[in-house]
């Protein structure tokens, strides 16, 4: 009986974590589908690999817990993943798991084995950000006498003020841009599916209604669309950027030798916002973060933060004198 529960074919319970799971159950959001799409099409061929059987043919039992480290170590040293996108590819099958114990119960000792699988730590790096400065001259490098001019500052400028991610940013539609004459808003749907408000500046207000007026679309059109008027790419909106810094570092010096990702923009939002003095839980709100440990990461980068709160600290008047024990067992404890 037990060997038949090991057997468990893989095929249905891939195929209803997929397509009932994901999409009804958790509505997950079109980014995360595809991650977790990925991830199990690097599994399966991994195994594949590994066990001589097609796909369709695996079991749950071809994904215990050892064949799983070997594909994470796989990842790694063969594919060169980075840790973090290692643990995106443990998160995803973590969560696969999950679904395994509910709909094979004769499974329960290899879903146990698997969800037991540790995240790797990784280092601890301070983020990377554009000041203000250094934006303000990637914002004023698009030729805007040109469409694509026109729509590549808006993009940046929209980009730089609402911290959006680069997928929230390219699925943008015109419903979204509430140009009202007393509250100028974007209204993004982010991770989770979650709604955000997020002001505009008066410049950035000026930028899309020029630009909004121009494209003359639909509800449900994207704003930023490429020139065949499908959204941006993730590799278009990238070279759009890169095109932008490379021109902008012979009037920023500091930008130059730097590689500045969209993500970059979005850690520059924050920055300028906590170094304004904003509290950090308001811009956990205004970056759509679900968790405030998450905004955490822009104090430890602000130096100029500590400097003045080092400057605070008054050094002590009396001079500094060494404890020493007052007897022999506290005397004993100080010497370990």
């Amino acid at each position: 009986m037990r060997s038949s529960f090991q057997h468990t074919g893989l095929g249905p319970i891939l195929q209803y974590f997929f397509t009932q799971h994901l999409v009804s159950n958790k509505r997950a959001s079109p980014q995360t589908i595809v991650s977790y799409r990925d991830t199990f099409r690097l599994l399966l061929q991994f195994l594949q690999g590994k066990t001589g059987k097609p796909p369709a043919e695996l079991s749950i039992a071809d994904l215990d817990a050892p064949n799983l480290l070997l594909f994470l170590e796989h990842l790694e040293q063969k594919r060169h993943n980075q840790i973090c996108s290692r643990n995106v590819r443990l998160t995803a099958i973590r969560s696969f798991f999950q679904i395994v114990a509910l709909r094979d119960p004769g499974s329960l000792g290899i879903v146990t084995r698997v969800l037991a699988i540790p995240a790797k730590k990784t280092d601890k790096r301070l983020i990377g950000f554009v000041t203000k400065e250094e934006m303000d001259a990637i914002v004023a490098v698009p030729d805007q006498t040109t469409w694509a001019g026109r729509r590549d500052h808006a993009l940046l400028l929209t980009t730089y003020n609402t911290g959006a991610r680069m997928s929230e940013m390219r699925g943008l539609r015109q419903r979204q841009v509430k140009l009202e004459p007393n509250h100028c808003h974007l209204a993004i749907e982010g991770k989770g599916r979650k709604e955000r408000l997020v002001p505009l500046w008066p410049e950035t207000t000026r930028a899309l209604k020029r630009w909004m007026n121009e494209l003359h679309g639909q509800p449900d059109d994207v704003v930023f669309p490429s020139a065949r008027g499908t959204p941006l790419s993730s590799d278009g909106v990238d070279y759009i950027l890169q095109k932008a810094v490379l021109a902008a570092c012979k009037r920023c010096g500091s930008l130059k030798g730097r590689h500045i990702t969209p993500h970059m923009v979005r850690h520059g939002t924050a920055m300028a916002l906590l170094q304004a003095g904003v509290h950090i839980s308001v811009i956990a709100l205004y970056l759509g973060h679900e968790h405030i440990q998450t905004t955490q990461v822009y104090v430890q980068a602000d130096l100029a933060m500590k400097e003045k709160a080092f400057a605070k600290i008054a050094p002590p008047k009396s001079p500094f004198r060494r404890y020493r024990a007052s007897d022999r067992l506290l005397g004993f404890l100080a010497s370990l």
